[in-house]
């Protein structure tokens, strides 16, 4: 959405092809919904220097979205941590990072033989259903047009144009035809479907079928939010959107995982997930979460969210989210983007504009 509208305002024509009946329904509506500032990535420099340029940029710009009203705490666990306590404040002191001994009140509700130290951090949670709203409203103050329920299915070069073939509907349903100078595949976990049917070499990518759980914390942890790291933990955040707390693990979240690729059977993100029966894992993360803070016992579970987690494979030695950025992929004005946090989007401007395809 925030392509299409940059583009827009350029004097472009723009067409934005949406697979659900809305925006923002997948993976903007499916996480931990965290503005990050850096904290989240003590073994990637990079992606946390990224963070802590976009997280004022963020905030200035969608003030509206942003939930500043709680407390916010990270914890290094004792055991199975891949940083220490003292690695993580040189890291906090390093990226230019708020990060200070938390107080009593915190540090006495925490297991003292699981948790070395305890910071009170900068760090805010975002409503995607009012960052929806605003994104319309300026989408169609800008002139983009949408279509809804399409697949993009197929993209291949006429000439001096690109012919995209879109169902509208269903997928079955009779293909119609669109030209256009530049087409931005930005399909998330359904990247390499429009690579598969269109003959081109599919992008190694990693996928997780993952659980959020939405919980009621008891009322001393209501307005805040506590992150277990840098190990197999856990994070509870408060979820704007509803009015609840987001709990995820590190172990748990994820329930299994599969790998795109050369040489690998594709499968279709979304008709996997259809298919598949959900197990919740709550009672595992929650079991291994009260250990470490006992007052989450108190939890009372919701819910579960669920969707399909993509990250890059090399995401898996260092936790970076790098953006996935393939110009003119296998097509001459064909791009497959694929952000990793909702406050990155202005890395993939930056390089539009280096890359000279704005013009």
């Amino acid at each position: 959405m925030y392509i299409a509208e940059y583009f827009a305002k350029r004097g472009k024509k723009v067409l934005l092809c949406e697979k659900g009946t809305d925006y923002m329904q997948r993976a903007s509506y499916v996480n931990q919904a965290r503005v990050h500032n850096g904290y989240h990535y003590p073994r990637s420099i990079l992606t946390a220097l990224r963070s802590r340029i976009s997280f004022p940029r963020f905030c200035k710009e969608f003030p509206e979205c942003i939930d500043d009203s709680f407390e916010k705490y990270y914890m290094v666990g004792k055991l199975l941590s891949k940083v220490t306590a003292r690695q993580f404040e040189l890291f906090c002191h390093r990226i230019g990072a708020v990060c200070e001994p938390a107080p009593n009140k915190i540090t006495r509700l925490v297991n003292p033989a699981l948790v070395e130290s305890v910071f009170s951090v900068v760090e805010y949670a975002f409503d995607s259903t009012k960052l929806k709203t605003i994104m319309h409203e300026r989408l169609e103050a800008s002139s983009v047009q949408s279509m809804f329920s399409t697949t993009v299915k197929r993209v291949s070069r006429k000439e001096s144009e690109l012919e995209v073939e879109v169902n509208i509907g269903r997928e079955d349903s009779k293909t119609e035809k669109i030209i256009a100078r530049q087409v931005f595949n930005c399909a998330y976990s359904m990247i390499n479907y429009t690579l598969a049917e269109s003959a081109l070499e599919p992008i190694p990518l990693k996928h997780e079928m993952a659980e959020i759980c939405l919980v009621e914390v008891p009322e001393e942890l209501k307005d805040k939010g506590i992150t277990v790291m840098c190990g197999p933990f856990f994070s509870v955040m408060p979820f704007p959107a509803i009015g609840l707390h987001s709990f995820s693990h590190v172990r748990y979240t994820p329930h299994y995982e599969w790998y795109d690729g050369p040489g690998k059977s594709y499968i279709n993100a979304y008709k996997h997930f259809d298919n598949v029966t959900k197990r919740s894992a709550w009672k595992a993360m929650l079991l291994d979460a009260k250990r470490y803070i006992p007052l989450l016992s108190q939890c009372k579970y919701r819910e579960s969210i669920w969707e399909v987690k993509t990250v890059l494979p090399r995401s898996e030695t260092d936790d970076s989210r790098p953006i996935l950025f393939r110009p003119n992929y296998g097509i001459n004005g064909f791009h497959c983007l694929m952000g990793g946090k909702i406050d990155n989007v202005y890395d993939v401007i930056a390089e539009i504009e280096n890359l000279g395809l704005a013009n």
